[in-house]
Parts: structure tokens; C-alpha cells; sequence
């Protein structure tokens, strides 16, 4: 159990304490000094590892299956012991171009916090160690980490929107260069705009749950967080704008890229067009020219075979000519 357990600490009165090693005997001690409560992290655990925590802190057992299989939108559930809720923090890797989103999972109860991460992303180190140096904030119980925790998810979210919004105004500039860099311009802009949705499904579905956390009547959140949770809500939706707004420039790019294209192979075809014509003339008249007929005057006279080819040589010309004043070549 030890292997997936990250961090487990009593917060009272702001403080961090040592408490017993025995988590449950931990809570016992929260809940019976009633300013505090206990903030138990565990790394993807396996049901048999989790079913003591399970059993202590009174989790639903379908939130608890939520939290063992991973794989879910952002929500948020209310059940007779606890809160649960889902967040789903992204890393971007700028070198690949790749949007990658873990997933965070919240039990917040009487004088509990229970935190079950999985994936690579992990704002939680961060924020514990920031909490622990603001004891104001600690003061307001498990729900003090539930808000910290979400704005620390929310305000990547908008550097990460910074992140592909810089990668996207080079994307756009490779793709309209006089020259593209990249022939495959349109295969980069579609992988650019699965990581904008995969980016989407982590924010999207976010807005409910954190403008139910803003509003009155949700247990075990307390009433003087509200406004900070509406903070949240508000970034939030400036991240939601900034992907929507990704999102709506990718599919801008895509469709006039492809327009693009399809003005550049139209004057691939007027140029073959125009050279397949001029090569046409020449070939039209050695054709006549090889049919070897017998009363043909010309092929008697010494001007015949130079005449032949200055026709050949001006009707060329003239095409050039004609082709190149009409933009073809």
C-alpha cells in the first residue's frame, strides 16, 4: 500500500502535523480535533489497494470504481459520505506537438481529502506545497484543497492554450508561405486539431461541475469558497474560449489550405496544358511532313525544310507568347 501512497499529512488549524502512521487512525484524530482534516494522495492504485481506503472513509463504490478505472469525463457526483470529483489536468509537448491529459480524482468528506492521480500530469506536489505556506487558506478544511487544486488545473489549461495558440500561428505561417516547407501541411493541421480535441475533452465538460461548485447547496463545500470557485469558473471559460477558438482557426486553415491546393494544381494543369499545346504544333507538322507524299512542291525546293521549321519555330513562339501574356506560363 505504502508503493502507491504519495503523501499523507494532518492539516490542523492550517499547520501541518504528524499524525499516526495508520491513516485510519489519522482520521480518527481529524475528525475528533474538529480543525482538522486529513489529505491522504495515492498514485494509481489497484483495487486491492484501495479497498482499505475505501472502507475507512465510507467512498461509494461507484465512485470508487470510477476512480480504479480511470478513463472519465470531468464531473461531479454527490454521495451520502463524500464528494467526488473528476478533473483532467494535460501536459503539452511542444516538440511533438501532443496535448496528453491525466486524470485526478477528488473524495472530499467530513475531514478528509482523498486524492487518486493517474497519468503523467500532477499539479498536486505543487499545490500541496503551496498550501502548506498559506495556513489562511488550509484553515478552510478539505475544501481549501479542492479549490486549490481545481485552479491549479484551470490556470494550466490557459497556459497551455497559450502554449498551442503560439504553435498554431507558425503552423499558419508554414502552411501560406510563398513556398510551403511541408508537403504534408494538411496531414500536420488534422494532427493539430486532434490535440486541440483532445485538449476540449478535458476542458469542455468541466464548465457544469464548476458552476455547480460556485453555487449554493453542494455538502461538504463551504459557503465562503463560492466566490473563489467562480474565480475557477472564470478561467475556465476563458480557456474554453481560447480552444474554441483553436479549434475554429484550425478548420479556417484546413479549408483554405485545401483551396489553396486546389488553385496551385489548377495552374499545375494550365502550365502542362500550355506546354503539351506548343509541343502539339511541331509534332502536327512533322507528322504531315513524314506521310510521304509524292505531290508536294515544296520538297523539291531548297527553302522547304528551313521554311518548315521557322513555321514550327514561330507557331511555338507565338504560343509562348500567347500563354505567357494570359498568366498560363
Amino acid at each position: 500500500m505504502h508503493r502507491v501512497i504519495v503523501d499523507c499529512a494532518i492539516y490542523r488549524n492550517g499547520r501541518r502535523t504528524e499524525g499516526p502512521a495508520d491513516f485510519s487512525d489519522a482520521l480518527d484524530e481529524a475528525r475528533e480535533s474538529g480543525d482538522a482534516f486529513l489529505w491522504i494522495g495515492l498514485h494509481e492504485p489497484t483495487e486491492k489497494e484501495f479497498e482499505l481506503v475505501t472502507s475507512e472513509f465510507g467512498l461509494h463504490e461507484l465512485a470508487v470504481e470510477d476512480a480504479l478505472n480511470a478513463h472519465q469525463r470531468p464531473k461531479l457526483e454527490v454521495y451520502d459520505d463524500s464528494l467526488f470529483v473528476v478533473l483532467k489536468p494535460v501536459l503539452y509537448d511542444d516538440t511533438r506537438d501532443t496535448v496528453t491529459a491525466g486524470e485526478l480524482m477528488l473524495f472530499v468528506g467530513d475531514s478528509f481529502v482523498v486524492t487518486v492521480r493517474h497519468g503523467e500530469a500532477n499539479p498536486l506536489a505543487e499545490v500541496r506545497k503551496r498550501l502548506e505556506q498559506e495556513p489562511e487558506v488550509l484553515r478552510q478544511g478539505p475544501t481549501s484543497v479542492l479549490y486549490a487544486v481545481s485552479d491549479a488545473v484551470v490556470d494550466h489549461y490557459i497556459d497551455v492554450a497559450a502554449e498551442l495558440q503560439v504553435d498554431l500561428e507558425e503552423l499558419e505561417a508554414e502552411v501560406f508561405a510563398p513556398v510551403p516547407d511541408s508537403p504534408n501541411s494538411a496531414a500536420r493541421i488534422y494532427g493539430f486539431k486532434r490535440q486541440v480535441l483532445e485538449f476540449r475533452r478535458a476542458t469542455g465538460p468541466l464548465t457544469e461541475p464548476m458552476a455547480r461548485l460556485a453555487g449554493a447547496g453542494v455538502p461538504y463545500v463551504h459557503e465562503r469558497s463560492q466566490p473563489f470557485f467562480r474565480d475557477v469558473a472564470d478561467h475556465l471559460a476563458r480557456a474554453n474560449e481560447s480552444v474554441e477558438g483553436l479549434d475554429r482557426l484550425l478548420s479556417d486553415i484546413l479549408a483554405a489550405h485545401l483551396a489553396q491546393m486546389g488553385v496551385r494544381q489548377n495552374d499545375d494543369m494550365r502550365k502542362i496544358s500550355a506546354w503539351a499545346a506548343m509541343a502539339a504544333v511541331p509534332t502536327m507538322v512533322a507528322g504531315i511532313y513524314g506521310m510521304n507524299f509524292e505531290h508536294m512542291p515544296e520538297l523539291d525546293e531548297n527553302w522547304g525544310y528551313p521554311a518548315v521549321l521557322i513555321l514550327m519555330a514561330g507557331t511555338v513562339l507565338g504560343l509562348y507568347r500567347l500563354f505567357k501574356q494570359r498568366g498560363w506560363l
